[in-house]
């Protein structure tokens, strides 16, 4: 089934807001085993007239987002019954609904908001409990232009979301009658390329009958979607697991912080971390997972040298002979964090974000990353991101954390 969404509004062309209907779409419908095949925004006015137009010639189905409201640029209605060739009538029951709305919040209602209650003949009103713009569904038997079904939807995610799970799934399922789901696997990976992926498997993957592939890559992490029947799936997951499975972070969905602490909590392990160049991101990350409190003790930000020496014991002797980004330094500041804390694991970061600091022995971008464990030897190694102070940041983070992870499976 052909779905488009079209996604109305200036300010989401202008950037004034955020559109997040893109990817909530998305996900809502793949769960009920349908994708989307063209997502569309525009501002308002006539650019909502020529995108309907287009969609409702070539979809099964359309989505309007937004332009139901009372002010004099929400023309989402009046440009669907012209587009459909279909008459607007001020429906009563919608208008009564309006003005209790209003009653019981003891507000007079506007007279602009008079315009709201206007439905093409014989479309259906989807109720919106949640605010004063109800919702419509055009089955396509009413469609002047096509055979495409059209909803017109809120924009607000808080009155969207319900209406689109209480109303428009139901017809959806009725639309789509037997139409099969296909299933979605995602694999996280990190420390390897979405190019390793290209080179290792991708040509396997391509020789199973019926399975889709796809990458998402994010800054130290790659994602391998694969969409099929359970048995295509299968096949390829066992394909990318024997060339990559210790890169593997989960399959089920969780982000690397939610994997550690899930991996620690399950032995009674403690983390405490000790942070230079990261300036507590490695923290934040983990205590933004819940139930993080369980596991995670101390974070030390240990951003200058005197911190490094006062707070985790570093010796000043490694500071002036080696340098703060060194892998005598990071050695020391988890074996310090460890000691301080009393944690059963510390990991520790050391280098230079950018853009100043660099040397020809220490570019910009170099890092260190230590892993301190109770009764276990340290760890050591060296990283070079050369990206910009925000992204080093994230991939030093993302780097220290599947160092935890990796420790606590050994």
């Amino acid at each position: 089934m052909r779905i488009e969404v079209i996604n109305t509004g200036t300010e989401l062309v202008l950037g004034n807001t955020l559109n997040t209907h893109g990817a909530w779409f998305g996900r809502e419908l793949f769960k009920l085993g349908l994708r989307i095949e063209r997502q569309t925004t525009v501002p308002d006015g006539d650019a909502i007239r020529e995108s309907l137009s287009e969609a409702v010639s070539r979809a099964d189905v359309v989505i309007v987002t937004g332009g139901l409201g009372p002010t004099s640029d929400d023309l989402t209605r009046e440009v669907t019954a012209e587009v459909l060739a279909i008459e607007l009538i001020m429906d009563q029951a919608v208008l009564t609904g309006l003005e209790h709305f209003f009653a019981i919040r003891n507000r007079p209602m506007a007279d602009a908001n008079r315009k709201q209650a206007l439905v093409p003949v014989g479309a259906d009103v989807l109720p919106n409990p949640n605010g004063t713009a109800p919702g419509v569904y055009v089955p396509p038997r009413l469609n002047g232009r096509g055979h495409a079904a059209v909803f017109l939807l809120p924009g607000p995610p808080r009155e969207l979301h319900p209406m689109f799970r209480e109303e428009v799934i139901p017809r959806l399922r009725a639309l789509a009658g037997g139409e099969v789901a296909a299933g979605c696997s995602e694999l996280k990976f990190t420390g390897v390329g979405e190019s390793d992926f290209h080179q290792g498997i991708d040509a396997r993957l391509a020789e199973i009958e019926g399975l889709e592939i796809g990458y998402c890559a994010h800054v130290g992490e790659v994602d391998l979607r694969l969409i099929g029947t359970e048995e295509a799936r299968a096949a390829g997951r066992e394909i990318a697991l024997a060339e990559f499975g210790q890169f593997l972070i989960n399959e089920d969905g969780r982000s690397l912080e939610e994997t550690v602490i899930r991996l620690f909590a399950a032995k009674g392990w403690t983390i405490a971390t000790a942070e230079s160049c990261t300036g507590g991101l490695i923290s934040s990350r983990l205590t933004d997972v819940a139930g993080s409190s369980a596991v995670f003790t101390h974070g030390f930000i240990t951003y200058a040298n005197e911190a490094k020496r006062d707070v985790l014991g570093v010796d000043e002797a490694l500071l002036q002979r080696h340098g703060a980004v060194s892998e005598e330094v990071a050695r020391a500041m988890a074996e310090g964090a460890l000691r301080v804390s009393g944690a059963s694991a510390a990991v520790a970061v050391t280098g230079i974000a950018g853009p100043g600091g660099g040397t020809d022995e220490k570019p910009v971008g170099t890092v260190w990353l230590a892993w301190a464990v109770k009764g276990g030897a340290t760890k050591a190694i060296r990283g070079f991101h050369p990206r910009n102070r925000k992204d080093f940041k994230l991939a030093v983070s993302q780097g220290a954390l599947d160092g935890l992870r990796r420790l606590v499976l050994e």
